[in-house]
């Protein structure tokens, strides 16, 4: 048997995270850095991508763009294949979640929702997908939620936008998989990050979802690290379609 921990080692691929400029996105592409790849790093805030890539070093470069402007994802996918080559791994992790209650949701916010939560994980994957194919060897990983499964308050299109996550997730393993791409998605519970800042600034409600685990505490960034880093290596080959709750057990109880 060959070394278990070469199945985690990145080395020699290239990687493609969205959200990068902060929270889990960020923490995804300096895990993959860490571990061998080279990150291109995708995100609206330029300041902060650029923050990113000085502090991660030479494996790692940014494009900033706006991943809610459908019409724009073709020419984003072209700048983020310039910068190592094709991506191998791709990380969808940019998102947006409104927090509107279900009145007060409009046409305009719902396409905004739709287009950066679930039309750019597909169309950035189908534009990559070709590069993936031809070294038959790929790693699609999207970010579910606990919307997935869940109804939260103020959650109609955050919630349909992550729900539909988990069908893509297995459509995309259906089309793909024979080809040697794998399509999977993470969903984590609650991590302190900028999207759940509402959340973590109410300690009662923070101790309350705690307490809703069965490991009794929120995520720490830390948390995401070794489950991110199996979907995107080899050690993941023969796992496809499927939704990793990463969330202390929040679904289970």
């Amino acid at each position: 048997m060959n070394d278990p921990r070469q199945l985690f080692d990145l080395t020699g691929r290239v990687a493609c995270v969205t959200g990068a400029s902060s929270g889990l996105g960020q923490r995804a592409a300096s895990v993959l850095a860490g571990a061998g790849a080279q990150v291109v790093g995708v995100a609206r805030r330029a300041e902060a991508l650029a923050e990113w890539v000085t502090a991660t070093g030479h494996k790692a470069t940014a494009v900033a763009a706006d991943l809610s402007q459908r019409d724009k994802l073709g020419g984003i996918a072209a700048e983020v294949s310039g910068a190592f080559g094709p991506p191998d791994i791709v990380v969808h992790a940019a998102g947006i979640n409104t927090r509107e209650a279900a009145d007060d949701v409009t046409p305009e916010g719902w396409d905004v929702t739709m287009n950066l939560n679930l039309a750019a994980p597909f169309f950035l994957s189908q534009a990559f997908a070709p590069a993936m194919t031809a070294k038959g060897w790929g790693r699609i990983v999207s970010f579910a939620s606990l919307q997935t499964t869940r109804a939260f308050p103020g959650g109609v299109s955050y919630g349909a936008s992550k729900a539909g996550i988990a069908q893509l997730t297995r459509a995309m393993a259906e089309a793909w998989s024979k080809d040697g791409i794998t399509a999977n998605a993470l969903g984590p519970g609650f991590f302190p990050t900028e999207l759940t800042g509402p959340v973590f600034a109410d300690p009662d409600r923070a101790a309350r979802n705690a307490a809703q685990t069965c490991a009794g505490r929120n995520g720490e960034l830390a948390d995401i690290d070794g489950p991110l880093l199996f979907l995107c290596s080899d050690a993941s080959a023969y796992v496809t379609g499927q939704v990793l709750m990463v969330d202390g057990g929040f679904t289970a109880k």
